[in-house]
């Protein structure tokens, strides 16, 4: 297949990803990408029950203090944070273990390279993919030194001065 008929065959989903009105950020780690530095992120499908699921649309969670573990050949996601749903017949716990859902080869792989290397499984993002399913992104991390996040402060106020100066002189 040529460039062109590749581009034109990738179009349509691109475009529709970006204006689709399932995709939907439900809860983002913003101090993961701080604190330690992401090699490598998989999406991940997460069992929930159906008051988890009509609390996650009225957006009420938080995965800021939570982390993946891998246990008895498992993927779970510990210490998330899902609001009860108040309209709820049968209630959930707020802050209960949530088994993960990835292939036989991305848990084994997650598992070495925890076993391994040293390494962490920090939760990312979890969002309402196209189809209105919930899903999450974990990455394989590596937590940060103290230098290292001042280093990577100093570049980012480094930048955000360049692009300053880039627009006053233009």
């Amino acid at each position: 297949m040529d460039t062109a008929a590749a581009a034109h065959y990738l179009w349509p989903t691109m475009a529709k990803q970006t204006t689709d009105p399932n995709y939907k950020v439900i809860a983002e780690n913003r101090r993961a990408r701080f604190d330690y530095a992401i090699e490598d992120d998989i999406e991940c499908g997460i069992i929930l029950t159906g008051s988890e699921v009509k609390s996650l649309r009225e957006n009420t969670s938080n995965i800021a203090e939570s982390y993946a573990a891998v246990e008895n050949g498992e993927l779970w996601l510990v210490n998330s944070y899902i609001a009860p749903y108040d309209r709820a017949m049968f209630s959930h716990e707020e802050r209960r273990r949530r088994k993960l859902l990835v292939s036989r080869r991305e848990l084994a792989r997650l598992w070495n390279d925890t076993q391994r290397k040293g390494m962490t499984i920090v939760p990312l993002v979890m969002y309402f993919n196209h189809r209105g399913k919930v899903k999450l992104k974990v990455g394989i991390a590596k937590g940060k030194k103290n230098h290292d996040k001042r280093e990577s402060e100093a570049k980012r106020d480094w930048n955000r001065q360049k692009q300053r100066l880039l627009k006053e002189s233009h």
